[in-house]
């Protein structure tokens, strides 16, 4: 058992800009790059093993031999619960909605999608929708759209470096023009667009809007006013880490090494490093060698691997369920 450095998926979409190029090594010929899928076993983009054994086979191919490897906690009927990317937005992407994990196993044989956020980088602009401003009812959205005002009702929140949002199943988000972010969600693909502000796709046609299906997920009441959390921050000698989001699906923990840390990787849940400033070398009781990342890079680690010690100079995420 080793731990797998893993080569993304990239997706194209009109809002997309060239950061995760630029910045974070992504040598995908597509352009604009709006998103890598870094930690992925979705059937609309499986990333692929880089290293070890497994070196070529796609992650869904591997857990599907191996279903151990994601832990007792784990549902292995539906495979790896989440799905880890970054997000380039250059523009704003359309004002979306998404479904819960029993309407969308009904109706799109897929999973829901509850997400967290964490902003990488922000403009001094930027911000993003997340709920309504207000209680509203159906006519009022259909109205709305119709008329291209739905901004009227939806609560706009500031982006600032370092913010976290989580996003559960039915609220209405989006995510604005100038917001570089990691994002941690369900294993999902099911996105309902409720509103894209009337733009034309490269084939020069308006991008399909789903209105009669989000209106069946959406939660219409008021959204608190978003607020970031206070943090925890706990320094160990060569390091730090604070939690960043905990929800049934998954837990978020950023993790600040300066020189060295080390973690057990239990019987009960893989984890994930993805990596977002530095380099390093990650070592287990078994696999001697180091695995060297940096800025970018992400890594499976299988349940059960152990003890795990990386030393460098870096700032990753962790996410384990």
């Amino acid at each position: 058992m080793e731990p797998m450095l893993l080569k993304p998926v990239g997706k194209d979409s009109l809002w997309g800009g060239i950061r995760l190029k630029n910045e974070f090594n992504k040598h995908i010929h597509i352009t604009p790059l709006a998103e890598t899928w870094e930690c992925s076993a979705h059937p609309a983009g499986p990333s692929t093993v880089v290293n070890g054994n497994f070196a070529g086979k796609t992650l869904d191919i591997v857990l599907k031999g191996h279903p151990e490897y994601l832990g007792t906690r784990v549902d292995k009927k539906y495979g790896l619960p989440i799905l880890v990317k970054f997000i380039d937005a250059a523009k704003d992407l359309s004002v979306q909605v998404h479904p819960n994990d029993d309407f969308a196993r009904q109706y799109e044989n897929d999973s829901g999608k509850s997400e967290m956020w964490y902003v990488l980088d922000a403009t001094s602009t930027a911000s993003l929708v997340h709920g309504f401003a207000h209680d509203v009812n159906l006519e009022m959205l259909r109205k709305a759209v119709e008329n291209g005002d739905l901004d009227k009702h939806l609560n706009k929140v500031h982006v600032n470096k370092g913010d976290v949002f989580y996003t559960p199943a039915g609220i209405i988000h989006g995510i604005g023009a100038g917001c570089l972010i990691a994002e941690i969600q369900e294993n999902s693909n099911v996105t309902y667009r409720v509103y894209d502000y009337n733009r034309i796709d490269k084939n020069g046609k308006k991008r399909e809007l789903h209105f009669d299906k989000a209106i069946q997920v959406l939660n219409m009441k008021a959204g608190t006013r978003y607020k970031q959390k206070a943090r925890l921050v706990h320094y160990y000698p060569g390091c730090s880490r604070e939690i960043l989001c905990r929800c049934q699906y998954f837990e978020t923990e950023k993790i600040d090494v300066t020189k060295g840390i080390s973690f057990t990787v239990m019987d009960m849940s893989f984890q994930v490093i993805l990596c977002i400033e530095g380099s390093g070398g990650l070592e287990t009781s078994e696999y001697k060698k180091p695995l060297r990342f940096k800025k970018g890079d992400c890594i499976f680690l299988p349940a059960g691997l152990g003890r795990c010690f990386i030393l460098g100079k870096c700032q990753f995420l962790k996410v384990r369920v």
